[in-house]
């Protein structure tokens, strides 16, 4: 994960998004009752974040990185999912070219409404963040395998039991955490880029992997495994999807998750869902770790983004409200 574009204080008035078929407000969703969703098996989350940090730092370019595609793809594709894998080069702001494969894995095919989960599966190449060590490699527990450790287990669930009604499809970003050092300059942006964060989701936001592909909506995980989380509602989220906004973080409060979800206004952040809203034109949410609301967790980008930051507990509540999140849809 990437900066903060300023800090938001507002509550802003809700705003309807491209889901607006239904007319229940946010009050009367949290009145349903929810149906049952097949239950998350929370070792299994654990056991898939370990194995993406067992590969090393998956930094694009890398032997790690590399193996790590390989695995996504053998496992959505072990669970029944049609995989996708979008294959492109980018520069870094160096000008280094890099190698990238954004993955993807679908479920339902033939599902018209369709609800989009991601995730960004690359490392940041190093820990800018550390007090002793700016340029080491770092696991990337929590920035970048939390989320996809989540969606794997989500994708699991789903294969084990009756499908949702609605068609699932994973997009697994890569190049999301390559921005620039502090401490370096940077070459001028190429190919239309705005950042030299987010690259995979900004070249899939114009370059989709199926020619008309749409989404219902999406939900962006990033740093969802960090003991002690609380996720805030950021700005992008409540500008372009303040109704999904709403019913996740109502279903989490019903599914005893609030205090993980936090239903009071974050940082203004960029993250892959930026692009996806602005470019794919898909309502997309984020569920990202920010510590009160205005910061980020104390491993971010630092040598101890390790397996010790890691705990179950919230890597369970983030899939439990994915998985009623699909299954009440």
């Amino acid at each position: 994960m990437k900066k903060s574009i300023t800090i938001f204080f507002l509550v802003l008035l809700a705003t309807a998004c491209s889901d607006s078929g239904s007319k229940n407000s946010a009050s009367e969703i949290v009145q349903k009752d929810l149906i049952k969703a097949p239950a998350l098996n929370a070792d299994s989350v654990y056991s898939f974040v370990q194995a993406q940090v067992d590969f090393g730092p998956r930094v694009p370019n890398s032997e790690a990185h590399q193996a790590a595609a390989d695995y996504f793809v053998n496992k959505f594709r072990s669970y029944g999912a049609k995989v996708v894998v979008q294959e492109f080069e980018d520069q870094n702001y160096e000008g280094k070219t890099l190698k990238l494969k954004n993955i993807i894995a679908s479920f339902n095919l033939a599902a018209k409404k369709r609800i989009l989960l991601a995730a960004h599966w690359d490392t940041r190449q190093f820990s800018d963040k550390d007090k002793e060590n700016v340029y080491g490699k770092l696991d990337g527990a929590n920035d970048g395998a939390s989320g996809v450790g989540v969606l794997l287990e989500v994708a699991r669930v789903i294969s084990v039991n009756d499908a949702p009604s609605v068609g699932v499809d994973f997009i697994l970003f890569d190049g999301e955490d390559g921005g620039e050092h502090r401490d370096m300059a940077s070459v001028a942006f190429t190919g239309g880029k705005e950042s030299w964060w987010c690259l995979g989701s900004q070249y899939w936001s114009k370059n989709k992997h199926a020619a008309n592909y749409t989404a219902y909506y999406g939900v962006l995980l990033d740093m969802v495994g960090a003991s002690g989380a609380t996720f805030y509602q950021d700005t992008i989220s409540k500008n372009n999807a303040q109704r999904i906004v709403d019913k996740v973080w109502n279903n989490a409060a019903q599914l005893g998750h609030g205090k993980f979800f936090i239903n009071k206004p974050g940082l203004e952040l960029m993250d892959d869902h930026l692009f996806v809203n602005k470019y794919a034109r898909i309502p997309m949410i984020d569920i990202i770790d920010m510590r009160g609301g205005v910061a980020f967790v104390p491993e971010h980008h630092t040598q101890n983004d390790n397996m010790e930051a890691i705990d179950k507990n919230t890597l369970k509540a983030v899939g439990e409200v994915l998985l009623s999140m699909l299954y009440n849809e």
